[in-house]
C-alpha cells in the first residue's frame, strides 16, 4: 500500500504521493476551458487522428447491442463522444473525471451534440471508481494515465470494472523513435508548446508540466508490464507518429 509521504514526481520535481493529486488538479483547473484548442495546437490536429483510431481499435457495436463504455480522464468527452458517434442505438458512455471544470466543459459539449442521453459525466477518481465490479464493456483512457500518482492502483480498478472479454484500451504519449525526429520534438515540446499556453491559456506551467510528464512516463515495455500486472491478457501495443504516441491494449478475459 502506497503512503501519501511516499515519493513520486510531478514533471521534474520531486513530490509526495499526496500532494501530486493537487498538483496535477491546478493544472486542468486552469487550463479546462482552453484545453480541446490547446490539443489542436499542440498536435497539429493529430490528436483527432491518434483518438479516431483508439474508437476504431475500440470497435463499439454498430447495432442494438448494449455496450457501456468507462472512459475515464476523459472530462470534455472527446473520447466518449467520437465512440457514440461510431456505435449504435444501445451504447453508453460514463465520463469519469477527478475535475469538475473538465467536467463541466464536457457536459456542455455533449449538450450542443445531442448526446446528453448517451453520455454522462461522473466526477470520480480513477484509483478508485466508483462503479461496481464487471459492469463495463470497454474501459478507454487518453492522455490520462501519465497524470494519475498510482498507477498501478488505475490499472487494477480498470480490470475490476470491465466485464469478462471487456478491453482496456490507453492512449499516451511515448517516445519517439525515429532519428531527427526526436531532437525537432524535444524542441518543439520545451521551447513551443509552454509558450503556446501563455499566449492562448495564460499559463505556461501547466504546459511545461505536461511536457516534462510525458518524459518521466515508463516506455512502452514497462508499461505494457504493468497492464499485465494488473491482470490483464493479451497485452499489446502500437506506436503512432514516429513513437509520439502509443496506444495500449489489454483484455479482461
Amino acid at each position: 500500500m502506497n503512503r501519501p509521504d511516499e515519493g513520486t514526481h510531478f514533471g521534474f520535481r520531486d513530490v509526495t504521493l499526496g500532494e501530486k493529486q493537487g498538483l496535477v488538479n491546478d493544472v486542468f483547473h486552469s487550463v479546462a476551458s482552453r484545453y480541446d484548442l490547446m490539443n489542436d495546437l499542440m498536435s497539429g490536429g493529430l490528436h483527432r487522428a491518434w483518438k479516431t483510431i483508439m474508437v476504431n481499435t475500440l470497435n463499439p457495436p454498430r447495432n442494438e447491442r448494449p455496450y457501456a463504455l468507462l472512459d475515464v480522464a476523459g472530462g470534455t468527452g472527446d473520447i466518449a463522444f467520437r465512440a457514440a458517434r461510431a456505435s449504435g442505438k444501445g451504447f453508453r458512455a460514463s465520463v469519469c473525471d477527478i475535475n469538475g471544470d473538465m467536467l463541466a466543459v464536457g457536459r456542455e459539449r455533449a449538450v450542443k451534440r445531442h448526446l446528453d442521453d448517451r453520455v454522462s459525466f461522473v466526477e470520480g477518481n480513477a484509483e478508485a471508481l466508483a462503479f461496481p465490479d464487471r459492469s463495463f464493456d470497454g474501459y478507454t483512457i487518453a492522455f490520462g494515465i501519465r497524470n494519475v500518482p498510482r498507477i498501478d492502483l488505475a490499472l487494477k480498478e480498470a480490470y475490476r470494472v470491465l466485464k469478462p472479454g471487456g478491453r482496456c484500451l490507453c492512449l499516451e504519449f511515448s517516445s519517439v523513435d525515429v532519428p531527427g525526429l526526436d531532437r525537432l520534438y524535444d524542441l518543439f515540446s520545451f521551447r513551443v508548446i509552454p509558450e503556446l499556453g501563455r499566449v492562448v491559456t495564460g499559463d505556461a506551467e501547466s504546459y511545461r508540466y505536461l511536457v516534462e510528464s510525458i518524459r518521466r512516463f515508463p516506455k512502452p515495455a514497462a508499461f505494457a508490464d504493468m497492464i499485465r500486472a494488473a491482470g490483464f491478457s493479451r497485452v499489446n501495443w502500437q506506436t503512432l507518429s514516429g513513437g509520439i504516441v502509443a496506444l495500449h491494449s489489454g483484455w479482461r478475459l
